[in-house]
């Protein structure tokens, strides 16, 4: 869709256009709400502020995107929702409607989702820690656990040896070899070892006699393609290997990590980034974020350090393109591709993507309090949020939010702000960047911060202050007019005894 034709038509809102845009990708039920601000203001009356909205099917479009993917290579395959990315029921409730699986993290996560419609054929227990009472109902439901270390192993048997019911599990590996370098990751068993450990203690007649092993697991840090390539071959390897010593492996899990594009333009990205540099190594000029916030870049003895501590917010390659550059590398070896590899040795491929399953899936939504310019001079818009509720571990969401105006900007007023949040904290800057907007906000008016559904609305959250957390609400979509009726409170979402 074509902003500046909703823009010119309607000049009841507009993207913060500052002087290093970032632009978003958006859809177009996005701007749907954004026309219909009575909708809007009933739901922040109702719920507060600031509320989240997810789109349901958006979220149906990615998961048939990735099925389309690996169905075109005649590929066995299971989708696990990454559940830790949002905690919204409903979404866990369309992930199975959709015909995929939901991984889970936590025994809340877990319980939640078996009583949302989930069982042992679409759920995976993947949590770095597991707890007795976690291992237990995933034991009772069938629900395959994903081992990390010997202990977790001597925990899961004594368990399942109680009650009296084999474990189906998953061994997660590390210490893959690429390029000459050995990955390191604190999560999984080492590659060179496992081969032996699992040979020597599971199974029949062996110390963990009450472990079934169907598969494989690993979860790479960072985002290089080639890296899951080599790993998911030297893993095909170690399955083969085990299916030999008797082992019924069928499945590999890649896990997530799986990139996507936030940005339109990638010469805005690439200009955002030389900029920031300049400004950095400039030290007193830095005009583009608060207080001279370097974002990962800092100066030392004149010199430019550190790297951008963001997401790559940009990336050509991205979701099914992703995918296709792992499935489509070729093994020297053999001469084989990995999507060729997976069909020859008869293994399911496995992924668990939380962020790019979320793509355009979400915004959040929240009101101005109160407009005031500090000791600099600097315009700073309070909102009713916190930075907790639009927080992951990147060092700023750098997308462009949307100003959602009362009454058209009959007149330009170009103005410079920081958007800031309700903690008692001077770090509460919702946005660290300069956002330039068309005029001042009035108090009462909104802020759109779009494509948040991914880490960004609940990762962090947190109630400090007594601060209620947001509301979760589910939209179905419609090509009726909009309703306030359409959209479902994910509170209200019932949970099946």
């Amino acid at each position: 869709m074509d902003q500046s034709i909703i823009m010119k038509e309607k000049k009841m809102y507009y993207k913060g256009a500052p002087k290093n845009e970032l632009t978003p990708i958006t859809s177009s039920w996005m701007h749907e709400l954004f026309n219909d601000q009575d909708v809007l203001r009933g739901l922040i009356e109702r719920y507060g502020s600031p509320v989240n909205i997810h789109h349901l099917p958006s979220f149906n479009e990615n998961s048939k995107n990735y099925k389309e993917l690996f169905e075109s290579y005649g590929l066995k395959y299971r989708i696990f929702y990454a559940r830790k990315a949002n905690k919204s029921k409903g979404l866990v409730k369309q992930a199975f409607a959709s015909g995929i699986g939901v991984d889970t993290a936590s025994y809340k996560e877990l319980e939640q989702s078996l009583s949302l419609g989930g069982n042992a054929e679409n759920l995976v227990l993947t949590a770095a820690i597991k707890t007795e009472a976690q291992i237990k109902l995933a034991i009772e439901n069938g629900v395959p656990i994903i081992l990390d270390n010997e202990d977790e192993c001597i925990l899961t048997q004594s368990i399942a040896k109680e009650i009296g019911i084999i474990a189906n599990v998953g061994f997660r590996i590390s210490g893959f070899e690429v390029d000459g370098e050995k990955l390191y990751s604190r999560f999984g068993f080492d590659v060179d070892e496992v081969v032996d450990f699992i040979g020597s203690y599971v199974g029949e007649q062996k110390t963990f006699d009450f472990l079934k092993v169907t598969g494989l697991h690993f979860h790479l840090d960072g985002y290089s393609t080639h890296q899951r390539s080599v790993s998911l071959i030297a893993s095909i390897t170690i399955a083969s290997t085990l299916k030999d010593k008797g082992h019924e492996l069928s499945f590999i899990d890649i896990g997530g990590g799986i990139l996507m594009n936030y940005l339109e333009k990638e010469n805005e990205w690439v200009s955002f980034n030389e900029n920031l540099k300049k400004a950095v190594v400039e030290n007193n000029n830095n005009n583009i974020t608060f207080n001279n916030n370097g974002l990962g870049f800092r100066l030392e003895d004149g010199e430019l350090r550190g790297k951008l501590n963001t997401y790559p917010f940009f990336n050509t390659v991205n979701k099914n393109s992703f995918l296709k550059e792992v499935l489509d590398f070729i093994d020297e070896e053999s001469g084989l591709s990995v999507a060729s590899l997976l069909l020859k040795n008869d293994i399911e491929i496995r992924i668990e993507p939380g962020r790019s399953l979320l793509d355009q899936v979400g915004i959040t939504v929240a009101k101005v309090s109160h407009r005031k310019k500090d000791a600099k001079g600097q315009w700073l818009v309070g909102l009713e949020m916190n930075m907790s509720q639009m927080m992951s571990s990147s060092a700023d969401f750098l997308l462009d939010p949307f100003m959602l105006y009362s009454s058209e900007v009959e007149k330009e007023e170009s103005v410079d702000v920081f958007f800031t949040g309700a903690y008692c904290l001077e770090r509460d800057v919702l946005l660290k960047r300069k956002i330039t907007l068309p005029r001042l906000p009035a108090i009462g008016e909104y802020v759109a911060f779009v494509n948040t559904a991914g880490y960004m609305m609940h990762f962090f959250e947190t109630e400090a202050h007594l601060f209620e957390l947001s509301t979760n609400l589910i939209f179905t979509g419609s090509n009726e007019k909009l309703s306030f009726f359409q959209f479902i409170d994910d509170n209200k979402i019932v949970l099946n005894s």
